[in-house]
């Protein structure tokens, strides 16, 4: 039964890196219009006013620890996931102005290792294959984004505390999403990050209504799929997959991204890059090697339940 839920918690994972990687060709077009920070407020904004509804009819905690201590605070939650999602897309947005796509789309991506160290701290132990599998991510992300020299600068260090932010976002979900009800989680999350982005854009960029109108296309994408069905998704499969193999397969986003520019905007992918794309589904697929990934889980739950006050 175990084994069932984190394959199924896995398939919403994946079909959640296809849509964020898709996502990306809408998101560069609505950066032509808008400021990012605009951007993410109206999206994320769009995405939790459409799920609000189906929040609302959600009733009680939909908990998969039987043995847990009273839930956390509903609110704290969704707050604190909702403040990791804005700095980690800020960051990254941010960051992305003093360095190229291609460092940035590297440096974001190592959250992939850092979730497993994280765990560490937390007692958490990933399986010996998802440690292979997380490093052949890294090195297939490095593959598949860096064409220059990897020296760091300003924007780069920005977006590494991005990719730790967003590290922190997908260890909390791991935590929270069993413990709490997980709609309304990620709902309050949205709501969250799209009012902190709201406002530092209506303080930090100047957009006017007919931007908004010519970015319409894009936001509605990214509202309703990135972060209405995808990042609900996500909330949804950390029910059941550990952060590590979640951290590995949303990490495929990349890979859908440079196929979606490749089949939408008609992008060339060079070879060094496929290479690239074959490393990180290898790495995925070497995740799923672990003797007992029903049993990680159940460690990884048991830990939680040990730990949490």
């Amino acid at each position: 039964m175990a084994r069932t839920g984190h394959l199924k918690g896995d398939c919403l994972l994946l079909l959640t890196a296809m849509i964020w990687g898709s996502a990306f060709v809408a998101q560069k077009a609505g950066m032509e219009h808008v400021g990012p920070f605009i951007f993410n407020g109206v999206r994320f904004g769009l995405g939790a006013l459409v799920l609000t509804p189906l929040a609302l009819r959600t009733r009680g905690p939909q908990s998969v620890l039987r043995t847990a201590p009273r839930p956390p605070s509903l609110l704290l939650s969704s707050s604190l996931a909702g403040i990791l999602l804005f700095a980690g897309s800020g960051l990254q947005q941010v960051g992305l102005i003093f360095t190229t796509a291609g460092k940035a789309g590297f440096i974001s991506g190592l959250y992939v290792i850092m979730v497993p160290l994280l765990g560490l701290i937390w007692g958490h132990r990933a399986g010996t294959w998802t440690w292979i599998g997380a490093c052949l991510a890294v090195l297939g992300l490095y593959l598949l984004t860096v064409k220059s020299s990897l020296g760091l600068g300003l924007g780069d260090g920005l977006i590494l505390l991005c990719a730790l932010m967003f590290a922190l976002h997908v260890t909390a979900i791991g935590w929270l999403a069993p413990r709490v009800e997980v709609i309304r989680l990620a709902v309050l999350q949205f709501w969250v990050c799209s009012l902190l982005s709201l406002g530092v854009g209506l303080f930090f960029e100047s957009t006017a209504w007919d931007d908004l109108l010519a970015a319409a296309v894009p936001i509605l994408y990214g509202g309703l799929l990135s972060v209405g069905v995808a990042y609900t998704l996500q909330v949804v499969a950390q029910k059941e997959a550990p952060p590590t193999h979640a951290a590995i397969i949303l990490s495929l986003e990349t890979v859908f991204a440079v196929l979606s520019g490749c089949l939408i905007l008609g992008e060339t992918l060079s070879l060094k890059g496929w290479a690239g794309c074959s490393l990180m589904l290898c790495g995925m697929l070497a995740a799923q090697l672990d003797p007992a990934p029903g049993s990680e889980h159940a460690d990884h739950l048991g830990a939680q339940t040990g730990s949490s006050t």
